[in-house]
């Protein structure tokens, strides 16, 4: 059930007209049985799954507070491991077992079948959502859940479960369970946040990816448009995932849950940390707090430390382990996208220039002082976005290409080849060619009023309280414009399931 779908408005509709109907105490259980319906809607095996790793979770945690409430730390650390390598292993073995196939022929010359595995829908998500969960009881963050059903509907949350935001059981768990009264301003907030979800993704993410398709899919028959077909990828990727979190959080705000934001205008980025500040900022956080910290603060961690300063000196020996740390971190995210060496080396692609950069950090002091530079000027911050943006679109190439040598052969023809012409080539629409020059405008002003909406944003301004203080004839007539576009302009375009969705 596509989040841009019919049926699945129809599906929020009824599932948020039930929820305010029931007495408030039924609330959650309301959340939970559509969660399930839902997930139940993209296929009936799936949800072995989702069961299992809520049951393992649920049951594990409970037996790591009880033997830390017992002074058993060790069996405490046990227990956790086991639900840690339960989790992940299924996950690993759903998503990762013909990868490892593929490999192993390749090195061995072997002959081994792959498996046929169908990967449940969002399965990576709520692993991470649910292991988050196990660790923070470990650590003492929260406490565990009693309820299985009630923690059934924080790893299963119908809005968030396809693609996140990833949610932490002590910010969200709450909002859940306890009862919400109906509000006018949730249902209107919730609309606008929708409705501007689906502006960005059937406006821009749907057209951009006509052309992505054509120009990775061909990209020596649209040899000349190389540089092209990473930028319209920048502007798919961007409102594809970011116009889905709106739909995710405009639903849940419907409820009045409030979800954690997972963008905050990335491509105002003045360096590639700032940019995973900015981008898939749960993922980034997740990684953080389960990842970074417990590797850098790990005894082995420290030792390496102390061999760093033995053989480098201080200054170098303190930031080896934080750029170890980051290598790691990035590995696993690059892991984490993909069973492919094209998303493992996306992710240490980043991890390497933020690794390099922690490195270089005195250096880069010490040049600015030499040059006079004290990093307010207006043209070095632009210096740096442009920097920073040129760096991610890089990183790109390793993300959509179909391979690591595909990534680099496109890389080679957008500094070798440039033939914007070819664009016109391109079919968009049912009309083929004909349609292409409209299509290429729609994709145009688009992108120009996302970029005017995230320059008010970075400025501190807030569209929707703005929104609200206007004239009820003005903000109809700027929701009718939007309706208006999305139903024109978005049904020309092939309509497409959001890409995090597949994870």
């Amino acid at each position: 059930m596509s989040l841009v779908s019919n049926l699945f408005l129809l599906f929020v509709a009824v599932s948020v007209l039930v929820y305010y109907i029931v007495p408030h105490k039924f609330q959650w259980l309301v959340l939970l049985c559509f969660s399930y319906i839902y997930y139940l809607a993209g296929g009936v095996r799936y949800v072995g799954f989702i069961l299992f790793s809520t049951l393992v979770t649920w049951g594990i945690a409970l037996a790591v507070e009880k033997a830390e409430a017992g002074g058993s730390h060790k069996s405490a650390r046990n227990f956790l491991v086991l639900g840690l390598i339960l989790n992940f292993g299924m996950l690993g073995v759903i998503k990762y077992t013909n990868f490892m196939i593929e490999n192993l022929n390749a090195l061995f010359h072997m002959n081994l079948r792959g498996m046929e595995i169908l990967l449940p829908l969002g399965i990576s998500f709520y692993t991470f959502q649910s292991s988050g969960y196990l660790l923070d009881v470990y650590w003492k963050r929260c406490d565990a859940e009693r309820n299985p059903v009630k923690y059934a509907l924080f790893v299963s949350f119908f809005p968030q479960i396809l693609q996140g935001p990833i949610g932490r059981y002590s910010r969200l768990a709450h909002q859940l369970y306890e009862p919400h009264k109906f509000e006018g301003k949730n249902i209107t907030r919730g609309f606008e946040r929708i409705l501007w979800g689906f502006f960005k993704k059937m406006i821009l993410a749907d057209w951009a990816a006509v052309f992505v398709d054509a120009i990775f899919d061909n990209p020596d028959q649209y040899s000349g448009l190389a540089i092209f077909g990473v930028l319209f990828y920048t502007v798919q990727l961007y409102a594809d995932f970011s116009g889905g979190m709106d739909v995710v959080i405009g639903i849940a705000s419907m409820f009045g849950i409030e979800l954690d934001e997972n963008f905050k205008r990335p491509f105002f980025s003045i360096s590639i940390t700032d940019f995973w500040h900015r981008w898939h900022i749960t993922l980034g956080t997740w990684m953080k707090d389960y990842v970074f910290y417990p590797v850098t603060l790990s005894k082995w961690m420290g030792k390496f430390g102390k061999w760093g300063k033995k053989v480098f000196g201080k200054k170098i020996g303190r930031t080896l382990p934080i750029c170890l740390a980051n290598l790691i971190v990035f590995f696993v995210v690059g892991v984490w996208h993909g069973a492919a060496w094209k998303y493992i080396v996306y992710g240490m692609y980043n991890g390497i220039i933020i690794a390099f950069s922690g490195l270089m950090a005195e250096h880069y002091r010490n040049w600015k002082k030499k040059f006079n530079i004290t990093g307010k000027e207006n043209w070095y911050h632009v210096f740096m976005i442009i920097r920073t943006f040129i760096l991610v679109n890089i990183s790109w190439f390793f993300d959509r290409a179909d391979t690591v040598g595909q990534a680099f052969h496109m890389m080679k023809l957008s500094v070798t080849k440039f033939a914007p012409s070819q664009l016109l080539l391109i079919p968009a629409g049912k009309e083929g060619t004909a349609f292409t020059p409209y299509a290429l405008a729609i994709l145009a002003v688009g992108c120009i009023i996302l970029f005017i909406v995230s320059v008010l944003q970075e400025r501190g301004m807030k569209i929707r309280e703005s929104l609200a203080g206007l004239s009820l004839p003005i903000t109809v007539a700027i929701y009718f414009c939007l309706l208006a576009s999305i139903g024109f302009f978005g049904s020309t375009a092939v309509a497409r399931g959001f890409i995090y969705a597949q994870f």
